[in-house]
């Protein structure tokens, strides 16, 4: 199972966030089915701090999303004539935190390398980029 996850501001405090779930079941390397949901929502938020909706967009918004995917995904496994599958439930806060923790270790880490002079990875396209060392003048 894979997780993807879009948000669009809409204006006025409502966002749209998109959570796409992909499901393969694969048979001795050839795959079964492919089942990709996409589930939609609009959300309002208002009387948050920054940091606190994106938090919420990323936590509580695909939290409210995923029963109705794994509903669906089940549903068109079970009618396709698959066994029935049904998806555990996702620690959304849990992702959430993992995924600042890396991306709080990736900037530190082009920090300390932008600091030594150290080559720095592009994760846009994975090429170094080359960074010259702060001089004292």
């Amino acid at each position: 199972m894979s997780l993807a996850q879009r948000v669009e501001d809409l204006g006025e405090n409502l966002h749209e966030v998109v959570l796409t779930v992909t499901v393969t079941a694969t048979i001795d390397e050839k795959t079964a089915y492919l089942v990709e949901v996409a589930q939609a929502g609009i959300f309002m938020l208002s009387g948050f701090t920054e940091q606190a909706a994106h938090a919420v967009m990323n936590t509580m918004c695909p939290s409210t999303l995923f029963p109705y995917a794994r509903s669906v995904i089940s549903d068109m496994v079970s009618d396709g004539g698959f066994p029935p599958l049904m998806l555990q439930p996702v620690n959304f806060e849990q992702l959430y935190a993992q995924r600042m923790q890396e991306m709080e270790q990736q900037r530190s880490g082009e920090q300390s390398a932008k600091q030594s002079g150290e080559a720095v990875v592009d994760q846009g396209s994975g090429e170094a980029v080359e960074v010259e060392a702060p001089t004292d003048n």
